[in-house]
């Protein structure tokens, strides 16, 4: 009985923990192992030095040479084209519209009619004023005659002195009438004239604001705008300091401000046909803007300068003179001033501060700080650091296709031979290599062909194989299924194996 207690507790105790303790810690070993593993190759790897990166490339820039050029002196500005004649047609009078005699946007003569109000009614008063002339020249005629009668019986003393001054001033009132007859038709001819609009001065006439038969006022506004064209103003402001930077330019130059010339370029970037000169400086400055107007007289033939256009334009302060130019694009500012990246002999770019002089087109004339042949930096500037070493490079002549195209062949070529190497009937990675659900084998031989299967290449390069994301998520599943089918089977071999011991003691 005592023996038998003993191997009772021995059963339920001793050999379930130890077969639990064995099961477990072998199946914590094979987990562990792969971890175990990995940390190795890790710390063996970070162990080993990375060996030091090379140096960055020099960046490409592209640079040019400077070069001498003649220069005219000039000062470049901003204006607005201004009509010298600029009129707002109005109506004088009140009436209908009963013609337009223009086509809107052509040129017209000066006092050519342009509108023509219904004039029957001022007709009508004029003819009016007309009678109203002669009947006070009739009433003159009378009062004359009645005035010469009085004088002559004055004579014989046959009417009072009293009478004969009442027929004078009736003579005189009479005259007055028809001075008055006269103003009133003036007044009524000059309205009739008003029903016919004209051109004050010859032009191109804008839009019509009023069309036939509508009723149109003095308070009805404009009717049509006129502007001459040829010739026309450019008036463009210029600050104090400009002004007198230019006046010290002409005067060094041996030129008379009078005799300056203005050069126009239009909005696309082409220069204007005719020439034109400065004939006016305002005598006051813009209180707001410290700048004075100044304006410049052009021909116009053509009609291309509009009023009120924006145009660019330069003022030629002097003959041409030889100086060393550059690309506007290489220039860059700072606080203290203009500045440029030229190459020196080391191939590295290096900061020179100059001072810049009137433009030539694309390019700006340098007073100081550079010297001809020099390389500039035009393009790349924006990767270049001082002092820092660059690749330079000449700039393309349009139509130069250079490297780039190059470049890519090379590039293409190296993709057609690798597409070319690459097998065409090689094997592509498949799920079928994954242990299928239900499978049983022992522990060593699960645990052995899970390695195996984990170190399997095509099962690597499915996981790795963005294509076959889902085949690899259906593998792992299985495998996890297969795993806890194996778990499940060892769990029931060791509670029977449990049994028949305990059964046997």
């Amino acid at each position: 009985m005592r023996q038998a207690a003993w191997a009772t507790d021995f059963s339920n105790i001793t050999p379930v923990a130890t077969l639990r303790c064995f099961h477990q810690s072998s199946s914590l070993r094979w987990r562990l192992l792969p971890a175990a593993v990995l940390a190795g190759l890790v710390l063996g790897g970070c162990s080993k030095s990375a060996p030091p990166a090379p140096p960055p490339a020099p960046p490409s820039v592209v640079a040019e040479p400077a070069k001498k050029e003649l220069v005219e002196g000039s000062a470049n500005f901003v204006g607005r084209v201004v009509a010298i004649n600029k009129v707002e047609l109005r109506a004088r009078v009140e009436g209908f519209l009963k013609e337009r005699r223009f086509t809107e946007g052509d040129r017209v003569d000066k006092d050519q009619v342009l509108f023509l109000i219904e004039p029957d009614q001022y007709q009508a008063v004029v003819e009016q004023r007309q009678a109203d002339v002669a009947s006070a020249e009739a009433s003159e005629l009378n009062a004359s005659a009645q005035l010469k009668r009085g004088q002559e019986l004055l004579q014989s003393k046959n009417i009072a002195q009293s009478k004969v001054d009442e027929l004078q001033a009736a003579e005189s009132v009479a005259q007055a009438s028809i001075q008055q007859a006269k103003a009133a038709l003036n007044s009524a001819e000059l309205n009739l004239g008003y029903t016919q609009i004209t051109a004050p001065v010859a032009g191109r006439i804008g839009l019509a604001n009023y069309t036939i038969g509508n009723l149109v006022a003095p308070s009805s506004g404009p009717l049509a705008t006129l502007v001459s064209q040829d010739p026309i103003y450019v008036q463009f402001p210029v600050t104090q300091r400009e002004l007198l930077e230019a006046r010290r330019e002409i005067e060094g130059r041996g030129g008379n401000a009078k005799d300056v010339k203005v050069k126009v370029e239009l909005p696309d970037g082409s220069q204007y046909d005719h020439t034109g000169q400065l004939d006016f400086v305002d005598v006051t400055t813009n209180e707001t803007t410290d700048s004075v107007t100044l304006r410049a007289e052009l021909a116009n033939p053509k009609g291309i300068l509009i009023d009120g256009q924006f145009v660019n334009l330069s003022l030629a302060l002097g003959d041409p003179d030889e100086a060393v130019v550059v690309p506007q694009a290489a220039l860059q500012v700072d606080q203290q001033g203009v500045y440029i990246f030229v190459v020196d002999e080391d191939s590295k770019a290096q900061v020179r501060r100059i001072e810049t002089g009137p433009t030539k087109g694309a390019d700006v004339a340098v007073t100081k700080g550079l010297k001809e042949g020099e390389l500039v930096i035009v393009e790349g500037i924006q990767k270049v650091r001082p002092g820092q070493p660059v690749k330079a490079s000449p700039p393309q002549e349009p139509g130069d296709s250079g490297d780039g195209g190059a470049d890519q062949d090379a590039g293409a070529g190296a993709s057609t031979d690798e597409s070319k190497d690459t097998p065409k009937d090689a094997p592509k990675d498949s799920p079928k290599d994954a242990p299928k659900p239900g499978a049983t084998v022992d522990d060593s031989d699960k645990a052995s062909s899970d390695k195996a299967a984990d170190d399997k290449p095509g099962t690597q390069t499915q996981a790795a194989s963005p294509g076959s994301a889902d085949s690899a998520d259906g593998t792992k599943n299985q495998a996890d299924q297969a795993d806890q089918g194996d778990a499940g089977d060892q769990n029931g071999q060791a509670e029977q194996e449990q049994n028949s011991e305990a059964n046997a003691l």
